[in-house]
């Protein structure tokens, strides 16, 4: 990626829970603006996947607007920033583009217009991953929850939905995600099949 004006550039990511992650960057330059502003939890990149369209920062030594990041990051070399909010309609903000000049204090219009038109595809680009990945753990949930049913049925001789609700309950009281608990079941198995103690004593007999 080439931006006029930009020298070091990132992709950052934004999980359920808030947590920013780079996940792309041109040198190592980029990595320590992006964690420091991450540690400080201000700076353009963090406005930007907060929700902020796009953060411009020219001259940024002289920017009042960040007084933890700003200092920091001019020993660095910073001279200017621009952050560009990747994300989708249906999806909401799945990151942040993040471009920093070492080069120039002026931020080139042309950058602007491009780094919008790098953000939409870098968008669309996370948005397919995530939707891999999402699919993909799914599918694991719903094998391993499968197969913990499969195993009750056949300790218990018990049917799928007496087995189910077994699981159901189990999951409720112990305050354990049902794929948690499912895995669990499939590592006490295993582990006594090959001879070893199971990690966590299971109830007895189900109730129908």
């Amino acid at each position: 990626m080439s931006l006029p004006g930009f020298d070091h550039v990132g992709i950052s990511t934004i999980d359920r829970k808030g947590k920013i992650t780079t996940r792309a960057a041109t040198d190592q330059l980029v990595w320590e603006l992006d964690t420091l502003q991450y540690d400080l939890d201000e700076g353009p990149c963090v406005e930007s996947v907060r929700g902020a369209e796009m953060v411009q920062a020219p001259w940024i030594r002289h920017n009042r607007r960040w007084l933890k990041y700003v200092p920091k990051a001019v020993d660095l070399g910073l001279q200017s920033q621009l952050a560009v909010r990747l994300h989708l309609d249906r999806k909401g903000t799945v990151g942040g583009l993040n471009m920093y000049s070492t080069s120039s204090e002026v931020i080139d219009p042309n950058a602007i217009a491009m780094a919008d038109l790098f953000a939409t595809h870098a968008a669309l680009a996370l948005g397919k991953a995530r939707d891999v990945h999402d699919l993909d753990q799914a599918l694991r949930t719903r094998e391993t929850i499968g197969k913990a049913i499969g195993l009750i049925m056949a300790k218990y001789h018990l049917d799928e939905e007496a087995a189910f609700a077994f699981l159901t309950r189990t999951s409720s009281h112990s305050n354990t995600k049902m794929r948690d608990v499912a895995a669990q079941m499939l590592e006490d198995h295993n582990s006594a099949a090959n001879g070893k103690p199971p990690k966590r004593q299971r109830s007895a007999r189900p109730t129908p």
